[in-house]
């Protein structure tokens, strides 16, 4: 098996994919960066190598680079952080975003977009409460992220663009705004694009793998929301796929209760019925009492009776 190092690896890889140095590198390094990189005369920063890894397909669980004691603790605040928005407990995060905003290097965009998405999902502090942002205010921070790393992004043409992981999130939170503002077209579009860039540039890269379940959801819920039904139940039999073959299981509850709600529009009751039910047993086995009452109403609501267990 031939061998490579990691810049021979990257410029081989750059050259298939018929990039220059500077498309590769914008918003995250000069291209002298890349040049040293390639010519083995230097390793960038663990966060920029994951990126420039990512934004080519190569996947970065393959290779490794040293650490060092600043990027170790801005690796543990980053996990911390991601956790605290998942579970969207913004008493714990925010602190730990402050944490971060006073060790990472002031010219580190990648540290920046993190500590920016990450705000827009936590809140703010004012007058020693929490409180969520605006929709303004959201879409003003992450179109602000976004640019620190692809400065010339096209909400219009994010299929012509290159991005890495966290990347395809702001975009995705970008969306969300737009669907939280009932500005469902919008946001269909930006799922689309998102769907069809993860399914192209996504392939090799284990950690993407939480991705197009996410988008898929996303994009599904849009479509049952303006009553386009069997799109979205296509849709959301990819999103159930890409669980199963990623082992990426947090949607697939919710997404297989868009395609229950989907067939009941469709007048295919009996199968609606079958999709639910396997629905709440999902949502029960992990103790998610919110999407079991959601489930439970939808029954009562579209078929006039009890859920039976």
């Amino acid at each position: 098996m031939k061998k490579y190092f990691i810049g021979e690896l990257i410029k081989k890889r750059r050259l298939e994919l018929k990039l220059t140095q500077e498309q590769l590198c914008k918003g995250i390094c000069e291209p002298i960066t890349i040049s040293r990189l390639e010519n083995g005369r230097q390793t960038p920063s663990m966060n920029k190598l994951r990126v420039l890894l990512q934004r080519l397909d190569l996947p970065e669980d393959k290779y490794y680079a040293l650490l060092s004691k600043n990027e170790m603790q801005i690796s543990d605040l980053q996990t911390e952080i991601t956790s605290c928005n998942v579970l969207k407990d913004s008493q714990r995060g925010l602190p730990k975003i402050e944490e971060l905003e006073k060790i990472a290097d002031p010219d580190d965009p990648l540290i920046h977009q993190f500590i920016l998405r990450s705000k827009v999902s936590l809140g703010k502090k004012e007058n020693g409460e929490i409180i969520p942002y605006t929709y303004d205010e959201k879409l003003d921070i992450l179109f602000q992220a976004i640019r620190l790393t692809a400065p010339n992004f096209d909400i219009d043409a994010i299929y012509e663009g290159l991005y890495s992981i966290d990347e395809v999130k702001v975009i995705n939170q970008i969306a969300t705004v737009y669907s939280d503002l009932k500005q469902h077209k919008k946001a269909i579009d930006i799922y689309y694009q998102l769907l069809k860039y993860i399914k192209k540039h996504f392939q090799n890269i284990l950690q993407s793998g939480g991705l197009l379940p996410l988008v898929a959801f996303n994009y599904a819920r849009e479509l049952d929301l303006v009553g386009r039904y069997a799109e979205a139940v296509e849709i959301a039999e990819l999103g159930w796929q890409a669980c199963t073959q990623y082992g990426q299981y947090y949607y697939l509850p919710s997404i297989i209760a868009i395609i229950a709600e989907c067939y009941h529009f469709l007048n295919q009751d009996e199968k609606s019925k079958r999709y639910y039910k396997q629905a709440f047993y999902l949502f029960e086995a992990i103790n998610n009492k919110r999407g079991t009452e959601i489930i439970k109403s939808e029954i009562q609501e579209y078929f006039n009776s009890d859920f039976s267990i």
